[in-house]
């Protein structure tokens, strides 16, 4: 029982983090310069957030209750992460949507840039993982 609710905690987080590394570069491809490009891309990392901190707090009590401690502080601290920078992330996003100088656009892109890279590392944390995950779960 405890394999399977570690192994389930595991593909809950993959979800919202593959779904997103594989849709966000996407807009890389596009200029944001675009006020329905860019309020899209803003929901979708409210959406990629949103998901994370609810998709974490699942794998962080599933991790509790099966006994793998460490694996529920750092699933929890993804959560938690998930959940200060939807707020800071989109707060900076909505100051740059407001500016409309000549530097906003670039500022966007440095944002979509790093929150995709955030994403990349949380994502490779978590998959650099099931091995360990799969033995102390055995």
């Amino acid at each position: 029982m405890s394999d399977g609710v570690a192994l389930a905690a595991i593909v809950i987080l993959l979800f919202p983090m593959g779904y997103f590394f594989l849709a966000s570069p996407a807009f890389l491809l596009v200029k944001l310069d675009i006020p329905e490009v860019a309020r899209l891309l803003r929901g979708m990392f409210n959406a990629h957030f949103l998901m994370l901190s609810i998709a974490g707090a699942i794998g962080t009590l599933a991790f509790a209750l099966t006994g793998h401690l460490a694996f529920a502080i750092v699933t929890g601290s993804i959560a938690a992460f998930a959940v200060w920078a939807r707020r800071w992330f989109l707060q900076a996003w909505d100051a740059q949507l407001d500016a409309r100088d000549a530097g906003a656009v670039r500022r966007l892109r440095r944002l979509h840039w790093g929150g995709m890279l955030c994403n990349a590392v949380q994502l490779a944390v978590i998959v650099g993982s099931i091995p360990y995950v799969a033995a102390t779960s055995s």
